[in-house]
Order: structure tokens, then C-alpha cells, then sequence
């Protein structure tokens, strides 16, 4: 597949700065692939379109604060810093920016980005660069050391949620920042990990999905932690040369049987998410092979995939030029999901992760 054939254009202003009042008041583009027809409707409107037996399958991961600002210590130059995975010790692995170049041995002041004039608790140390960019730092409370948990307990205290770029925040003061340590994090939310939200999940409410337990729709938890790979765009021309970078999962014992069961018994299964979908179609070439595994997946799934688990997709609109705009095209069809993007512009749809959502049945 060609990147082109990802490609659309987006009206800026339809891409969702901030959330909603409330989770389930986004819209719902209903998209019939065997009808090839689309419908409008709101989120709360999920449930008719589902029915007793059916397995909601959602991904529990949680997002962690992991943006960090601060200011160089021998120049006072800005720098802002990513964190990827916690090490051990205190150090972390990370990616950074800044306004020139940084060097090993260089110290960081972190500023709290809601008290940016008070005196810093935490440091941080770049001990070495990768290959691919990214640094090995250690951090430090200010005044020395710092055991490990104390340090974890400031970066968690002081981070900032590591919202995608196209959602804009002004560095310090911006009121919005502390809701998004609420709202961009899924009700369900339970198993720290992911530097991204699950989005298409959170547009749910504990009373919907009590609402579909007592309507007889069964619901069942895995978890991908969601890497830096889904801030990295398609740069090769074809889809074919893109590399995937591998991301956590898991899929429990009773998730796999509960997966079974449901299609053993006629059901359907509702992948929440391209994250979920991910992580069924990994585990599995057919409904009957699901069983409990964990470990990394790099699946890419373009159009002409035969999806093995997956019957129904509930997921938010994606960016042009992104694999996961290719899975949905993979299990809507090129067209019809070309049709549900246009049909969205032209009715004013807010775009990403803040955005609202689609269904594909």
C-alpha cells in the first residue's frame, strides 16, 4: 500500500483540543460494511447497536505522567524530556528536546510546569545518547540522591500527561493540563504502562458499561501498553517498508476463554480500539486458537488482512498517513472508509484522540 493512499486533508480546526464535559457525548458514525451505508448518531446510541451475548473487549492499560520541563542548569536554556521506560536506580530511558545541541554529563533543572517560579526538587542527569537519539538519564532530588521511590513519587507528581502534538498546551499554567490527568485516561484504567491513551475507550462511562452488562453484553479486559512507536510517523513510501515498533501485551486466561465462548456461541466480538484489535489478531489466526499469552507485538495490519477474532471495531478517526488509518481501511474496506472520512469533514466530526468515534460493523 502506498502512503498516498492514506493521505486526506483535515481542516485544523477539527482536530479536538479538549474533551467534552461529559466521556459519552462525542458522536457515533455508524459505518455498514455490508450495506456499504453510514449513519450519525451519538455515543450514548452504542447500545442498540449491540446485543445479549456480544463481548465488549477493552484495553485496561493506564498512561503515565511522563513529561517533564526543564531548563539547562548551565545556560538556562529550555528542554523538555520524554520519558519512555523506567530502568532501575533512578534512571530512565527518554527522549529529548531542545533548542541546541545537549551533551553526556549535562544536568536539567525540572520545572513544575503549575509552579514554574518555585525551586526545583528534581534534576535530571543525561548519562549517555543511543544510537536512535533517545538518552539514559538519571534523576535526582535536588540536594542529592534520593531513594528510588522518592524519585518515582516526584516524576509521577510533577510530570505532565504526554498528550500527542497535535493537542495544544501552553508549558506552564494551563488550566486544561490538570484535567487531562482525568480525561485522558480511560475509567477502566488499571494497569500503568502506556505513554498514549487507548482512545476510543475513553469515551466510556461505568454506567454504560453497566448498562450493557444488564442488556446482557458481556465485557472483558487486555492490555497493550502503548509505545513511542504511535508518535512516529510513515516516512517510506510504501507500507510494505515500515517498520513497527513492538509494544506489551497481555490477554489473561479468562479473557481468551470469554473470547471463545462468545464466538463458540454466536456472538460478536467488539474490539475497542486499534489497540485491542492489535492485540486479538496477534494472539490468534483463528477465534478457537485464543489462548493467554504475553509479550511484544509488532503487527501491522493493511488492507487485504483476514481478520480472525475481531467482528465489530469501535475506534476514534486517525491521522492521514498512519498504519492505524490502514487497519481501519483493513477491516472497513479502502472506500467505504475513504466515504466515512469524507462524510465526517463535511458533518464537522472533531478529529483524534479527544475526538469522536466510529463504528464499524
Amino acid at each position: 500500500m502506498h502512503i498516498s493512499e492514506l493521505d486526506y486533508v483535515l481542516p485544523p480546526e477539527l482536530i479536538a483540543q479538549e474533551p467534552l464535559p461529559e466521556r459519552d457525548a462525542s458522536r457515533l458514525m455508524v459505518v455498514h460494511r455490508a450495506t456499504k451505508t453510514i449513519e450519525h448518531r451519538m455515543f450514548r446510541d452504542l447500545p442498540a447497536f449491540l446485543r445479549p451475548g456480544d463481548l465488549v473487549v477493552l484495553n485496561d492499560t493506564k498512561v503515565k505522567p511522563v513529561r517533564l520541563y526543564g531548563k539547562r542548569s548551565s545556560t538556562g536554556g529550555a528542554v523538555e524530556i520524554f520519558l519512555l521506560d523506567e530502568l532501575r536506580d533512578g534512571r530512565y530511558h527518554a527522549m529529548t528536546g531542545s533548542g541546541g545541541k545537549l551533551d553526556a554529563g549535562e544536568r536539567v533543572l525540572i520545572v513544575e510546569t503549575d509552579k514554574p517560579d518555585a525551586q526545583p526538587r528534581l534534576m535530571a542527569i543525561l548519562e549517555n545518547k543511543l544510537d536512535d537519539g533517545t538518552w539514559n538519564i538519571r534523576m535526582e532530588v535536588c540536594g542529592g540522591g534520593g531513594r528510588t521511590d522518592a524519585i518515582a513519587t516526584l516524576v509521577n507528581e510533577i510530570a505532565s500527561m504526554p498528550l500527542p502534538p497535535y493537542i495544544k498546551r501552553t508549558r506552564f499554567d494551563d488550566p486544561r493540563s490538570k484535567q487531562d490527568r482525568q480525561r485522558y485516561q480511560t475509567v477502566f484504567a488499571c494497569k500503568e504502562g502506556a505513554v498514549a491513551a487507548p482512545t476510543a475507550g475513553l469515551h466510556f462511562t461505568a454506567e454504560m458499561l453497566e448498562g450493557l452488562a444488564r442488556n446482557g453484553v458481556e465485557r472483558c479486559f487486555v492490555t497493550l501498553h502503548v509505545g513511542r512507536g504511535t508518535f512516529l510517523p510513515v516516512k517510506v513510501e510504501s507500507l510494505a517498508d515500515h517498520v513497527m515498533h513492538g509494544e506489551y501485551f497481555e490477554i489473561t486466561a479468562s479473557a481468551a476463554d470469554a473470547i471463545k465462548t462468545t464466538k463458540h456461541d454466536g456472538g460478536r466480538v467488539v474490539a475497542v480500539g486499534t489497540t485491542v484489535t492489535r492485540v486479538l489478531e496477534s494472539c490468534a489466526k483463528s477465534a478457537e486458537g485464543v489462548r493467554a499469552q504475553r509479550g511484544d507485538t509488532d503487527l501491522m495490519i493493511v488492507p487485504g488482512y483476514r481478520f480472525a477474532v475481531v467482528d465489530i471495531l469501535l475506534t476514534n478517526f486517525h491521522l492521514p498517513k498512519s498504519t492505524l488509518l490502514a487497519l481501519v481501511m483493513a477491516f472497513a474496506g479502502v472506500e467505504l472508509t475513504r466515504e466515512a472520512y469524507r462524510k465526517a469533514i463535511e458533518e464537522q466530526y472533531r478529529f483524534f484522540s479527544y475526538g469522536d468515534a466510529m463504528l464499524v460493523i
